[in-house]
């Protein structure tokens, strides 16, 4: 037995291709609904998985980054479920003074503040900017479900950008 490993297929080349032209692009989106770096790897190496197991059949997919979107999505929401539960300390952390932020961190913290699915429809419509029916297609939902979430997920990041005590505000806008 030698320790050489085996060649590459077609398909498993076909794969490699793949993730190499989408790794970045998908990270920051990954990053995005994340709000954190390893934790959007981990969603990121999650979804190639869940895609390469079907590679066969994905190959001839139309539109490999939408579906890569899709399982992004659909994995980060099973994260997010899986991942709700509090945990408990000895000690209750005293709260830190706000620090000075531009706009952009303001704007992240307040994106990283809504629920999951506010901040996917969000992502999808402004950040990757798909249709209504194209961020509804990713999160196996109706377009419905897409202009609530949105509506709502819009109204409350004008109120914490707005709001003068919201972490960085400096209440001169």
């Amino acid at each position: 037995m030698t320790d050489r490993a085996r060649p590459l297929s077609a398909a498993d080349t076909a794969f490699a291709v793949f993730v190499e032209s989408a790794w970045q692009r998908h990270l920051r989106l990954a990053m995005l609904l994340t709000g954190d770096r390893w934790q959007a790897e981990e969603l990121l190496q999650d979804s190639l998985v869940k895609m390469y197991e079907r590679w066969r059949k994905l190959s001839q997919h139309d539109d490999l980054h939408a579906y890569l979107r899709k399982v992004l999505a659909n994995n980060h929401t099973s994260m997010w479920r899986r991942r709700r539960r509090e945990s408990l300390v000895a000690d209750v952390p005293e709260r830190a003074a706000p620090a000075a932020a531009d706009s952009d961190a303001e704007l992240k913290r307040a994106l990283l503040s809504l629920p999951p699915r506010q901040r996917a429809v969000v992502v999808l419509r402004l950040y990757e900017d798909l249709s209504e029916r194209q961020a509804a297609e990713a999160l196996g939902c109706s377009v419905g479900t897409v202009k609530s979430q949105y509506a709502r997920a819009l109204d409350k990041l004008r109120q914490l950008v707005r709001e003068p005590n919201f972490a960085g505000n400096r209440g001169n806008r």
